[in-house]
Parts: C-alpha cells; structure tokens; sequence
C-alpha cells in the first residue's frame, strides 16, 4: 500500500476553522434574511436521477453536456447524478410531496453542488450556494421581491461594486419564432462561426449570443433581438418589472444578451455581476421559470427563482478587508492532579450549564505550561484547581487582564466568574 499523502480532489476545498468562522457568520445572517421575507428551508438530496437534470436544465447545455458528475449505480444499474444546481431537485421535491397546488410555496436551500468545470479563483467543482425559489405566483411583483431582496443583503453586508443585468426571454412562441431567426441568420456567418457555436446552430442557438470569443461579438452584436419578437404580455410583464425596481431606486442595466446557461428559464431574467472577481463576476442569478413545474411532470405552474455562489460572495466581503474576531473563550480551566481533574471537568460542566464557553485543558502538562495555553486562549478568566482545592472543593479564579486571584467555593464560582466577566 501506497504511503503517499493523500489530499482533496482538485476544485473541492477544504474550509479550515479560521474561514469556517465567516461561513457560519454569513449564513446566520442569510437566514435571518430569508425568513424575514417569509421563505421556509427545504433539504435535498446530494444525489438525483440522472434523467431529472437531462429534462429540467436542457440536453444541450454546457452543464448537461461537459459538466456533471454522473455515473451508474453499482448495485441495481441506475443513473445517478451529483446535483449541479438546485432548482430542479426543489422542483421535484415539492412535487413528490404534493406542496404546490393546496397553495404557493417560498421555499430556500443551502449547501454544495458538484459540476466538473476547470478550477479557478471562484469557480470550483464543488461549490456552495444559497438558492431561493417561489412556486405558484404568476405575477411580476415576485420577480421584482426577489431582485429587491438580493439588494437588501448586498446593503447589509455593505457590498461595493455590485451591478444588476436585467433581460426577458420571453414566453414560448417568442422564442421559436426568434429561434428560426437566429438559425437563419447564424448560417449566413457560418464562416465566423467557431466551433462550439456551429455545434450549437441547431440545437440550442441562443446560447451563441453568450458566447465570450472576441472574434465573434460584432457578429452577435446585429443578430436579431429576441426583443422585437416578445408578445403583449411578457412586454407588459417586463415593463412592470422594471417601473417597480425602479420604484424601489434598485438600478439596473437591460443587457439583451442575458440568456443563462439553463433551457428552463422564460420572461424575467437577471445577474448581480461585480468587476472584482475576473471573468467570475456573476455572484447571483436567477429568472422566472414557468415551464419547469410542467416538464418534470407536474401540472404547470409560474415558478421564479435564484442562486447565488457563497464562495463569490465571501470572496468580496475578504477583498473589503472583513475579518471576524476569533470565536470567544470565557473562561480557560487549569488543573493538576488525579483529584484536580474530576472538579475541573465537573466545574466547567457546571459553568456551560450557565452559558458561559469554557475551555476544559486536556493533556496534562505543569502549571506553568496550561497558564500560557490559557493566555494564547483568549479566556477572560482562568480557574486554577489543583488537589488541595479539590479536597476543600474550591476553585482559584485568575482574572487574564489584571486583578487579583480569588479562592471561592464552588458553590460560589457562577457568581464570581459571573463578577470579572461582567
């Protein structure tokens, strides 16, 4: 057997303490924001059937095609996918659990998603989102919440430099009669094509407009406007859309190469972008998604929703210089003998009992070598017990920032610790 160190596989990181200590802090706060605009948790599973992302995201997608972590199950054969986003697992569950149609759920989730992508700064093969989704309202006033509350929690977090992309898609019908146009249009430029675009002329050509390549942005930039082709009411949906963000002072750019990389979008879409993160700049995104209920195989309902990347976000709260203090130790407790050791870890019971956070020592050592470790702690207060104390059951406070030492009772120590604390 190999003796070789073993590490993480590329693009999943680890989250050591110092780091774990923001993460947690952000999804306190996240949280808090979700409930305060009435969205409940909801948890999936890591794992779904392969086929549930085929039909909700597109076959002919970049995440479908190149990016997902699939593969067969060993025991009876069945085709097993590592979730890469999770709208269509929400999707699924609240239809397997019949949550929808007795009345419109806000519902978010938390937690990885896997794609095989080329690991970078943001960008990793397991990443970390919060999503949020709303089943069962049809209007544009949960469009505009939606976008409204993502600008509450960059205000909170005191985010700079942080942009919204506005688009729509469309409905159906729009989107063939653009589809046509576009195919038409792309095969008179053929020849400025690269390859992924002709690979996608047939099968999935609005997502050429995407496309990042600079010898092709001319071209793309005079293709047809699905704009031109939009019905009566995904305009006038739009247009609400937009009078009420800007009711709510939330600017935003109309950027009519918005599309998403997933085929289960139509009407509203939008991007939170920043020009901090490279070619990484999109940190939240979402749309309306009216079909999906419909194609996973329920009866169709309007759906809206969002994702945004905890990785990304945390990245720019770091680039703003935000550190958080080290978790806090109240109180350290040294002790030394066969006695000492039983009072030391019924005290420190005694004092979480109270809600105080206590640092018990383990591992023997003098004196003078856990005082020092009780110094390098943090703690406000260190108990010193040893075997004379723990005969008359006492305890030594030592206060770490200056005072006198006390010899209290242990039926006094609440009080005392309580005392120096304070």
């Amino acid at each position: 057997m190999s003796n070789e160190t073993l590490q993480a596989v590329r693009g999943m990181n680890d989250i050591l303490p110092d780091e774990a200590e923001l993460w947690l802090w952000f999804e306190e706060v996240a949280r808090d924001w979700l409930h305060s605009y009435g969205y409940r948790n909801i948890r999936m599973p890591l794992v779904e059937p392969t086929a549930l992302f085929k039909r909700a995201i597109g076959e002919v997608t970049d995440i479908v095609e190149k990016e997902m972590y699939s593969f067969a199950d060993a025991l009876n054969g069945d085709l097993l996918t590592l979730r890469p986003e999770g709208t269509a697992s929400c999707v699924r569950a609240v239809l397997q659990h019949n949550l929808l149609y007795n009345a419109p759920q806000r519902l978010y989730y938390s937690g990885p998603m896997f794609r095989h992508e080329r690991p970078q700064k943001g960008r990793y093969r397991q990443f970390h989102q919060f999503g949020v989704e709303a089943l069962g309202f049809a209007g544009p006033d949960i469009d505009v919440e939606q976008i409204v509350m993502c600008a509450r929690l960059w205000n909170k977090l005191g985010l700079r430099d942080v942009a919204l992309q506005l688009n729509t898609l469309g409905d159906s019908d729009a989107r063939q009669r653009h589809r046509a146009k576009l195919i038409a249009y792309f095969e008179q430029h053929a020849d400025l094509l690269d390859a992924e675009a002709q690979r996608r002329l047939h099968s999935n050509p609005l997502r050429i407009m995407d496309s990042k390549n600079p010898a092709m942005q001319e071209m793309i930039s005079a293709a047809p406007r699905l704009m031109e082709e939009l019905e009566d009411g995904a305009l006038q949906h739009f247009e609400q859309v937009q009078a009420m963000l800007k009711y709510h002072d939330v600017p935003f750019e109309i950027n009519p190469r918005l599309v998403r990389g997933l085929d289960y979008y139509n009407r509203t879409v939008f991007e939170w972008v920043t020009t901090r993160l490279g070619a990484q700049g999109t940190i939240c995104a979402g749309g309306r998604y009216d079909g999906l209920v419909g194609q996973i195989g329920g009866k169709a309902a309007p759906a809206t929703g969002f994702a945004m990347g905890v990785e990304r976000l945390l990245a720019l709260l770091q680039d703003d210089g935000m550190v958080l203090p080290k978790q806090e130790v109240d109180v350290y407790v040294v002790h030394n003998g066969d006695l000492a050791v039983r009072l030391a870890s019924r005290v420190a019971e005694q004092l979480r009992d109270s809600d105080f956070k206590v640092l018990l020592h383990c591992g023997g050592g003098s004196f003078k070598s856990q005082m020092k470790k009780a110094d390098a702690s943090g703690a406000r207060v260190a108990l010193v017990i040893g075997d004379d104390e723990a005969q008359t059951n006492e305890v030594s406070v030592k206060p770490m920032q200056g005072g006198e030492q006390e010899r209290v009772s242990v039926r006094n120590l609440i009080e005392t610790v309580n005392k120096f604390i304070k």
